[in-house]
């Protein structure tokens, strides 16, 4: 097995850590696309029974990964066929999670006051809502612009609220009654290319925290009622990651073998109790432009002929 070592929510990234042969995962399949045109990377990891979700450390579910390093340089045009992407797996994953969803809650988690952590707020300001209007304006205005009813809440965090964002989002389902709960998170990557240029998408529900080991309430069927749908792009990667890289390449170089490495590095891991974090030094481009990115994709899925 390969031991990449370091933090990660990334299911594509977790499934790098075995051999093709590797026993432990016969229920976990990868599925890959590439649009030349777009130049994007699909990936879909199915997780179908329990020795591979014990293996992977996830649970049994789909896990949609789109990756687009040119996200990285700003460009524009990419940029929009990303989100195009995206709501089409979209699309394609709340088909499968529950049919003909009349209505939707969109949830943006985490801090907007700390930067690698406002991916979910960020694009919530950029949705383009649609329950008040279809609730005002009536069934003939929600037909006349193929509508699906929609709604936002950014739940804020802990300690600006005195509330876990799980309790404010419990509630408002309850109340609403949403056929499908879709929550957008910042996550953590084991690699610094996959920072703001990927988007992972599952129907498996969320851990808010849980790449940077601040476990929180679990948002999924069974804590909220209903399906949830997680959308998350990476905006940290663990330092511990970045070490073992540089140190590793370097130990290679002078010709330590592979066995030999593995064993200094995972010493060197285990004898650090701190755990560290790395963001970019353009994290706000990198934050704006991700959650841009995600909030069109989900306007595209519910409200397109209104943007």
């Amino acid at each position: 097995m390969k031991q990449m070592g370091g933090r990660t929510d990334l299911a594509v990234e977790l499934r790098e850590d075995f051999s093709e042969d590797d026993e432990r995962i016969k229920g976990v399949t990868v599925t890959d696309a590439y649009y030349k045109h777009r130049k994007i990377h699909v990936s879909t990891v199915r997780i179908t029974d329990a020795s591979g979700a014990a293996a992977m450390g996830r649970p049994i579910g789909t896990y949609i990964t789109v990756e687009a390093k040119g996200l990285a340089e700003g460009e524009e045009r990419l940029r929009r066929f990303v989100a195009e992407t995206l709501a089409e797996q979209l699309l394609l994953l709340m088909e499968r999670v529950k049919k003909d969803a009349k209505e939707v809650l969109v949830v943006g988690l985490g801090n907007r006051e700390a930067t690698p952590d406002a991916l979910g707020p960020v694009a919530v300001d950029e949705l383009v809502v649609t329950r008040h209007l279809i609730l005002q304006l009536g069934e003939e205005f929600r037909k006349k612009y193929h509508l699906t009813s929609f709604c936002a809440l950014a739940a804020g965090v802990l300690a600006q609220t005195g509330m876990e964002s799980g309790e404010i989002i419990k509630s408002v389902v309850e109340e609403l009654h949403p056929d499908i709960v879709i929550a957008i998170d910042a996550l953590a990557s084991r690699s610094t290319e996959r920072l703001g240029t990927t988007v992972q998408i599952t129907d498996t529900g969320i851990y808010p925290g849980a790449g940077i080991g601040n476990n929180r309430q679990a948002l999924n069927n069974d804590t909220l009622g209903a399906p949830v749908i997680a959308v998350g792009v990476p905006t940290v990667v663990d330092a511990a990651t970045i070490l073992r890289e540089r140190m590793g390449n370097y130990l290679r170089k002078k010709g330590v073998s592979e066995e030999e490495c593995e064993e200094i590095l995972s010493e060197a891991e285990e004898n650090d109790g701190q755990v560290l974090f790395v963001t970019p030094k353009g994290i706000d481009e990198l934050v704006h432009r991700a959650g841009e990115t995600v909030a069109e994709a989900i306007n595209l899925c519910f409200c397109k002929e209104l943007i």
